[in-house]
């Protein structure tokens, strides 16, 4: 059985497949999405419930162990956390990774509704939770500046106009406005005056409810018209509150001014950002799943100067951690790398074979297989990421060998005076089967790699699988492509003029190895002496070797945490964090620095550092040794650690932590 006849006698079919598994290929590299690792998403739901006022301890009590009895019996529950501070509590629910996240979601609600009897039943608002992927890490950072605005306002900008407007790019995920809060007009109230006219703190709540409700007017009518009578009569501002009665005394009115300071400010004032030691605001920006980075990234700063010319001319945006730099420059290295491989494959062929038209052959059938692979990891949800890159740099080794393994069937017949066609249908007879066997054989060695369970088979599936449908594809042009462009281009060449042709190198090179091997032969047991020394030098080295699950990566990017006492007020942990950012910021590799109080679970005692490193050409050290310059100089400050990291683009682990290895007992 010839399985190459049929499109050896049908060249014009076999040549419009062939354009057409490249040009699927060409269009789905181009709708492939980029990221750095294959994507693998771990099953999380994050539980937040709130009860204000109440110290941590009553938290956990109250909120967090009777929401805990309940989430725990949820079926796959792999890990749950909690974390309790001043007023809510948030819950960390991770799944197998087999789970679906929609059918744990309705678990998580049906285990909320379950718990709310054991709750206490003066929380303002029900537990929430929604859907996360701790793995996940922002894209893009933007930063706010104004020398004129408040945070405040600065944040009122942001949450109604950047945060809209980003969030309906396409690839744009969640997007996060941290630094401050919606303005607001704080009442603060003074016990002193109060205990004076006799008013309690209910009396202030309820006549504020009362002079801010947003109640029905009524309505004009007669028998032509009916007017709804329409206006927005609640305080916005501090002065709309002076003349608020509270009380009278004496037959005198209490104003609200009389036993209270009126400001404007913010909702939340325990929330600071910190950008070059000014006050900002700053907008975080989360990828959708399955999204391309790099893409989502340029329609975000497309989209820039439109925001920018919506924003007050006061307000400056700036970009600031970027990830998709490390992750263009990563990919690009690959995908030259795979160029790099397909061009040496080519020029040794062609060396070699010393024919032209025999090196058309390989020159056509590696970069189809390659190129045609792209089609199949389209239609699987692959991604171009450093895995599958990684995997078309290695197939290109493979693919080539079946090509090679049919031309050099068929040049020797060629040589040995038979007809192109007639060689072509004889030689790829001859080893079909057996360039069958070889493919299988290879696809099999990825069998166990494709049954791994766990995180690490999620994450090299992706790359098993993308090899293997390279080796297919070329196995699939090795008995299509190769026996016809064979039948079309080699010509009849008599083996002595292969032999000699001028190219006298290539002579001397196989005389060289056929003495080399005679010798060999010759003094088997010395060979074998050295063999079995150089196993055991390789069991020595791989002892020796540092081992780690991915290398680490120097992105130009830091990232930390900031962790002080329990007990530290909102001011002094900013101090500590002015202290933190000026070390940071004076280091000769930092370009620029970022840090962030109340994001997050909202605790005043922790907060956050991102720091982006002066380009490579600018530093002569790396993003580790930076902190570990850093390091002893960050001590200094007493009553708050700071945890750096160099922030990397391969991400895995379903819980951040404050240094690089982790362990949960």
């Amino acid at each position: 059985m010839n399985l190459s006849a049929p499109f050896i006698g049908r060249p014009v079919a076999t040549t419009l497949l062939t354009f057409g598994i490249a040009l699927a290929g060409c269009l789905a590299f181009m709708k492939l999405p980029v990221s750095p690792l294959p994507q693998v998403d771990f099953p999380t739901i994050l539980v937040q419930a709130q009860l204000p006022g109440a110290s941590p301890e009553t938290v956990a009590s109250s909120l967090a162990s009777p929401l805990e009895r309940h989430l725990g019996q949820i079926a796959d529950v792999t890990e749950m956390t909690s974390s309790s501070s001043l007023g809510q509590t948030r819950i960390t629910l991770q799944f197998g990774l087999d789970r679906d996240i929609d059918g744990a979601a309705r678990d998580v609600q049906a285990a909320i509704n379950a718990s709310f009897a054991d709750l206490p039943t003066n929380l303002p608002t029900n537990p929430t939770y929604r859907k996360i992927n701790p793995a996940d890490a922002p894209i893009l950072i933007l930063t706010l500046t104004s020398k004129t605005k408040t945070p405040g306002q600065m944040y009122d900008y942001a949450s109604n106009i950047l945060q809209q407007r980003l969030s309906q790019l396409d690839g744009v995920g969640q997007v996060v406005v941290a630094g401050a809060a919606l303005p607001g007009v704080r009442v603060e109230l003074n016990p002193y005056a109060l205990a004076k006219y006799g008013i309690g703190l209910e009396d202030v709540r309820a006549a504020l409810a009362s002079a801010n409700a947003n109640s029905p007017k009524g309505a004009i009518e007669n028998d032509h018209l009916h007017l709804q009578i329409y206006t927005n009569d609640q305080a916005t501002r501090a002065t709309d509150y002076d003349p608020l009665i509270i009380a009278y005394r004496n037959g005198a009115p209490v104003h609200l001014t009389d036993v209270a300071e009126v400001l404007d400010s913010v909702e939340d004032v325990r929330n600071l950002a910190l950008a070059e030691g000014r006050p900002a605001v700053i907008v975080v920006i989360f990828r959708q799943p399955g999204a391309n980075i790099i893409d989502t990234v340029d329609r975000v700063r497309a989209e820039l100067p439109h925001l920018q010319a919506s924003m007050p001319s006061d307000i400056e945006i700036s970009r600031g951690s970027d990830r998709s730099k490390t992750i263009r420059a990563s990919l690009h290295d690959t995908e030259w790398t795979l160029v790099i491989a397909v061009l040496l494959v080519t020029a040794i062929v062609f060396l070699f074979l010393r024919d032209i038209r025999a090196a058309i052959v390989p020159i056509v059938a590696v970069p189809v297989s390659i190129i045609g692979t792209f089609g199949a990891m389209y239609l699987m949800n692959f991604s171009l990421n450093n895995l599958s890159l990684m995997a078309l740099t290695i197939a290109t080794g493979f693919v080539v060998d079946d090509a090679i393994v049919v031309l050099e069937n068929i040049k020797r017949h060629i040589e040995a005076g038979r007809g192109r066609l007639e060689a072509a249908l004889i030689g790829s007879r001859e080893v079909g089967f057996t360039v069958l066997s070889m493919s299988l054989s290879l696809i099999a060695v990825f069998i166990p790699i494709l049954l791994m369970g766990g995180i690490i088979g999620r994450l090299f599936r992706e790359f098993a699988l993308t090899l293997s449908l390279a080796i297919l594809i070329s196995l699939a042009l090795s008995l299509t492509l190769t026996p016809l462009m064979c039948a079309l281009f080699l010509k009849p060449w008599p083996r002595a003029e292969h032999r000699t042709g001028g190219l006298d190198p290539f002579a001397k090179i196989l005389n060289g190895y056929e003495r080399t091997l005679d010798w060999a032969l010759r003094h088997g047991v010395l060979v074998m002496s050295v063999l079995a020394v150089t196993v055991g030098l390789n069991v020595i080295l791989f002892r020796i070797v540092p081992k780690g699950f991915f290398p680490q990566q120097d992105t130009g990017l830091v990232y930390g945490t900031i962790q002080a006492d329990q007990a530290v007020s909102f001011q002094a942990m900013r101090d500590k964090l002015l202290q933190l950012l000026e070390i940071v910021r004076n280091d000769r590799a930092i370009d620029a620095v970022r840090g962030y109080i109340g994001v997050g679970a909202g605790q005043t005692n922790s907060g956050l550092l991102s720091g982006d490193l002066k380009p490579k050409a600018q530093r002569s050290e790396s993003a580790d040794d930076v902190i570990n310059r850093l390091r002893d100089k960050l001590t200094k400050v007493a009553g708050a650690r700071l945890y750096l990291q160099a922030v990397q683009d391969i991400r895995m682990g379903g819980r951040p932590s404050n240094a690089q290895y982790q362990y949960t007992l």
